[in-house]
């Protein structure tokens, strides 16, 4: 799941946690533009003081979202796996089934929260895309890493061009979860498939 309240932590700390774990919860569903800070707060039924004693305006709240709490999990079930992988090609395979057909924290008909943020947030706002930024080029250099791991042990070709892999995967992945809200997870299939021929293709 995505990072949890764990105790014992200062009254301010906790607040500033249940707001930002409610605010993704109500974003994801519902999208970062349609959610409102008066939302946030009647969910987490915490004062406007609080609110603005954290973060002094929404954009505020979604760079500390991302960084906060979407980055570290990206980081758990995304960068980790990939890490201790001695066989990258099958790794990699693993690892987007498991983000598309068992992780808990992502939902068929709502996409990805990286993904989603991503198509809602307006080039103006600075702050928010480098910290999406941030997390894709986490993801990016950690698929990199994988297929750089896999030259080295002699299992995918020397001729492969790592980063072009990792932008290749991570486009159709961004691609069918958005596909995935409108067509369901039967989509998925299709996805898998072909990644599956791709990645042997690299042998």
């Amino acid at each position: 799941m995505f990072v949890e309240i764990y105790w014992p932590m200062s009254k301010a700390a906790a607040t500033r946690q249940l707001i930002l774990l409610k605010a993704f919860d109500l974003i994801y569903r519902n999208g970062f533009q349609a959610t409102s800070i008066d939302t946030i707060i009647a969910t987490t039924q915490v004062t406007k003081g609080a609110f603005f004693y954290h973060f002094k305006n929404k954009e505020e709240m979604g760079v500390a979202l991302i960084n906060e709490v979407i980055k570290p999990t990206m980081e758990e079930n995304f960068v980790r796996r990939l890490s201790k992988s001695n066989h990258p090609a099958d790794d990699i395979y693993a690892l987007m089934k498991y983000l598309l057909q068992t992780s808990p924290d992502f939902q068929v008909q709502y996409g990805c929260p990286v993904v989603n943020l991503v198509n809602e947030v307006a080039p103006g706002s600075d702050s928010l895309n480098r910290a999406l930024h941030g997390v894709l080029s986490q993801c990016l250099q950690a698929v990199r890493n994988s297929v750089q791991h896999g030259q080295a042990l002699g299992q995918i070709r020397k001729d492969v061009n790592a980063g072009e892999v990792a932008e290749v995967i991570m486009m159709g992945y961004s691609g069918i979860r958005n596909m995935g809200k409108l067509l369901g997870a039967v989509c998925y299939q299709t996805y898998l498939k072909e990644l599956r021929r791709y990645l042997q293709q690299l042998g």
